[in-house]
């Protein structure tokens, strides 16, 4: 059944790659269980809920990515639109939280109804080839990032932004570290399921260290919140009305490029891309993350969206939706399990990540940065910005710009397509709004 549904063969991989590579994403993505909770416990929702709703919603989601879009990319709240939803929605314009799930509702339906009309599947065209490979490479740069922070191998420094941790031998970095090597050697021997063996080894490396802990957790208090909005609140005067709609097109605009950029980073890594620069089932694959959302704000989560770590169970030898959906199946057994995922050390998610980060680099050596520099430079840009500001929207963004007036003032302005444009000025009306 599995193999007429998914067609493994043909996809040129086995059910046991699959769940391996599940487990692998799933691995690299559990923190999101705890770190989403946390972050909305400032605005007064209960953190066993906010567990619940999380998990559910993150399982829904990979779900309808894995039976529907049949693609092995997964799902949950993205943390940058956790923060914007605590420290700026609620704590910063002083607004409820049921205030903040309606925006999210409501841009969840502008989503459904985008990917219906298939407006993001033409966004995902419209992005240039030198731009969907910078995208793939910024990616691969800030997981990494993104795993030397979890570490604690670099730190924040007031001089030079970012250094190297004084401890970067001890505890966690060391631990991360110990893992990277274990990967890399697991890799290089072309053991099936690295990531994963090397994620539970540093696991159990970490237990006599003091980095892996254990705690305990009452599953029986976890059962999400339902319906929980303020339509009300929005009408409360015509200030609330003009900062819903501001807060609604943040959410949209943060969301779709950060799906979108995900979706290109992962599809260019595992070789998805057509030679037409499409990606399959590009629209089924945004459409769940549109419905994703509707469902998480429904159950009272923030935005739903495709997951950078999602490479991880990729590199892992992820091909079909299987991938996908043994995630989503793993997501609802967190439910009554939280205390052995919750187990897992930052430290042996963050080695990783590292790895994945360090194999998704491959694309640049099919970027032209020698003879073309209009194609170079924006790729440049969208790499390094997405690294820099750890955001992916604002890496696509400076590309795209510079891509447009590097190729408008050198005489190719015929090269940039009608749905360029009109990215080009979503931008530009995101710059706007923002400066407001």
């Amino acid at each position: 059944m599995l193999e007429k549904l998914f067609k493994l063969k043909e996809n040129g991989t086995t059910v046991k790659t699959e769940i391996v590579a599940g487990l692998t994403t799933f691995m690299t993505m559990a923190y999101i269980l705890s770190l989403t909770p946390s972050l909305l416990a400032g605005t007064g929702m209960a953190w066993y809920r906010v567990f619940a709703a999380v998990a559910i919603s993150s399982a829904l989601a990979c779900a309808v990515m894995g039976l529907y879009a049949k693609l092995p990319f997964c799902l949950a709240p993205g943390v940058g639109l956790g923060a914007f939803f605590t420290y700026t929605v609620c704590l910063g314009m002083g607004y409820s939280w049921q205030f903040a799930l309606t925006a999210i509702f409501v841009e969840g339906i502008i989503f459904i109804t985008l990917s219906i009309l298939k407006v993001r599947e033409a966004i995902v065209d419209s992005i240039p080839d030198s731009l969907k490979k910078a995208i793939g490479v910024g990616i691969g740069m800030f997981v990494a990032f993104i795993g030397l922070k979890s570490a604690g191998i670099v730190v924040k420094e007031e001089i030079n932004y970012v250094a190297l941790a004084k401890e970067w031998l001890t505890g966690g970095a060391l631990v991360a570290l110990i893992g990277v090597l274990v990967i890399g050697i697991l890799l290089r021997k072309n053991v099936k399921g690295a990531l994963l063996i090397g994620m539970l080894t540093v696991t159990i490396i970490g237990i006599p260290l003091g980095v892996t802990k254990f705690s305990g957790f009452d599953f029986f208090l976890a059962k999400p919140y339902f319906f929980e909005f303020a339509f009300d609140e929005i009408f409360a005067s015509t200030s609330s009305v003009l900062d819903f709609f501001v807060i609604v097109f943040t959410f949209l605009f943060d969301d779709m490029f950060n799906t979108v950029g995900t979706l290109i980073g992962c599809a260019e890594s595992s070789g998805f891309i057509r030679e037409d620069g499409t990606i399959p089932n590009c629209g089924k694959a945004l459409l769940s993350d549109a419905i994703g959302t509707t469902a998480g704000a429904i159950l009272g989560c923030p935005t739903i969206t495709t997951f950078v770590e999602s490479s991880a169970g990729i590199m892992a030898g992820g091909r079909t939706g299987l991938t996908s959906l043994v995630t989503a199946g793993m997501f609802l057994i967190s439910l009554f399990f939280a205390p052995i995922f919750a187990s897992i050390p930052s430290a042996a998610t963050a080695s990783a990540l590292i790895i994945v980060g360090a194999l998704m680099i491959a694309p640049i050596r099919k970027i032209d940065f020698s003879e073309d520099l209009t194609e170079g430079i924006p790729a440049f840009l969208t790499i390094i910005i997405m690294v820099c500001t750890s955001n992916i929207p604002n890496g696509i963004m400076f590309g795209i710009f510079s891509y447009v007036l590097l190729k408008t003032f050198t005489g190719s302005i015929r090269i940039i397509s009608l749905s360029l444009w009109v990215v080009t000025i979503l931008f530009a009306i995101n710059v706007f709004v923002s400066l407001i």
